[in-house]
């Protein structure tokens, strides 16, 4: 029997979906501790981490968006020290519970048979003792870096990301699961044996089939995400969409998601069974571009009609908003966009280009944003926020903040 698909307006798939990312989660009244980071990570189900600091390591601001200004310190010991939490390569370089582990062992399989970059397998494959010796080292030797390796071997030619063959070395062992990884300083990445940062009891247990590892990853991409179409939730995790459709099937099945329409959305959509949905929504954060409300510009395009580029790569003179650009939400819309930059030189926080959408109010999204570029900059250990004469929204903000 087929079950009949929910429906949600536009707006009602906004709120259901920032509801499950935890913007209607009653915010802290007391000093932010690791019980509120359980709680954010519960709702995001991993951290996306980049090594771009433009305004802090990216990982630190999706939980400052849901949590407020909190101790960075404290997150990186309960991340990297409290055995709770391992990095791993699942939506890009993530960090997630330990527990997941064994939902990601067919990935690591994968990875070995070749599933990976190719010139890391190249390496694997054509220079086995090297990576033999490599992984000896990094057992007897670690917590290691890369460069502190006895033979890091630099290349002599070109190779396109410059890295020398032991850090090569050392990024397929991680890939593969044969070591561990833990950040420390300033975010330099150090390896160690895989025993060091996955305990015992959970490396023995059972590992799931690939279809009820994959089906496990989708349901919690439903619960993570709330309601979205099959390409929303295959990204969550970087399922391809071919394999992620049966197991959806499945979990519909299974009573684990449901079909679900909403307007203005091509492709059907699923819904978790445990979504709330909230009549209204008070959120108002600056986003990472590698916070899962934005991560998958296609979805964000879609639930909030909000076509976002990051242009990190792009020329300077070819950029259309800036270098840096943090999606500003507020409601349960994205009402604009702010190019950010902490000069920890000066003590400044610069907001180099401030825009405001179209038909969104500018005297409302002028008093929020300033309240929120306040905060940030204190989040930041910033003295001052500068706001500079680009954007359309500068002028209305730069007046509100003379008064």
């Amino acid at each position: 029997m087929s079950i009949r698909p929910v429906h949600l307006g536009l707006a009602a798939a906004r709120r259901v979906a920032l509801a499950a990312q935890g913007f209607a989660d009653r915010p802290p009244s007391g000093r932010i501790d690791v019980r509120h980071f359980r709680r954010v990570l519960g709702r995001l189900g991993l951290l996306q981490l980049d090594s771009v600091q433009a305004v802090c390591r990216s990982h630190y601001l999706p939980v400052y968006s849901r949590l407020g200004v909190y101790d960075r310190a404290a997150l990186d010991q309960w991340l990297w020290h409290s055995g709770e939490m391992f990095e791993a390569w699942l939506h890009e370089a993530s960090i997630l519970p330990v527990d997941r582990e064994p939902s990601l062992r067919w990935l690591r399989a994968r990875a070995r048979a070749g599933g990976t970059w190719a010139g890391l397998a190249a390496l694997a494959n054509e220079r086995a003792d090297y990576v033999a010796s490599i992984l000896d080292e990094v057992v007897c030797r670690g917590p290691i870096t890369a460069a502190d390796l006895a033979d890091p071997r630099p290349r002599t030619g070109s190779w396109w990301d410059g890295r020398s063959d032991g850090k090569r070395a050392v990024d397929w062992l991680f890939r593969v699961g044969d070591v561990g990884s833990r950040r420390v300083g300033n975010f330099q990445r150090t390896y160690m044996a895989f025993k060091e940062v996955v305990p015992a009891s959970v490396r023995g247990r059972p590992t799931p089939t690939e279809a009820d590892a994959q089906a496990d990853l989708l349901e919690e991409a439903g619960r993570c995400h709330g309601v979205g179409t099959a390409a929303d939730l295959a990204d969550y995790h970087r399922i391809s969409l071919r394999e992620a459709r049966p197991r959806l099937e499945d979990l519909v099945d299974q009573g684990r998601l449901v079909p679900a329409t909403v307007d203005g959305w091509r492709d059907d959509a699923f819904l978790h069974p445990d979504a709330t949905r909230p009549r209204s929504m008070a959120a108002r954060a600056l986003l990472s571009p590698f916070d899962p409300v934005v991560w998958f510009r296609p979805r964000a395009e879609r639930l909030f009609n909000f076509r976002y580029r990051i242009e990190i790569y792009v020329p300077a003179d070819k950029r259309e908003y800036g270098y840096y650009v943090l999606p500003f939400l507020l409601g349960d819309r994205l009402v604009g966009r702010v190019d950010l930059k902490a000069d920890r030189t000066t003590g400044r926080l610069l907001a180099r280009g401030t825009y405001v959408e179209e038909g969104v109010d500018w005297d409302w999204a002028a008093i929020e944003l300033s309240a929120e570029l306040d905060r940030l900059a204190a989040f930041l250990g910033l003295t001052e926020v500068s706001v500079d004469l680009r954007g359309n929204l500068a002028s209305a903000l730069r007046s509100f903040r003379r008064g």
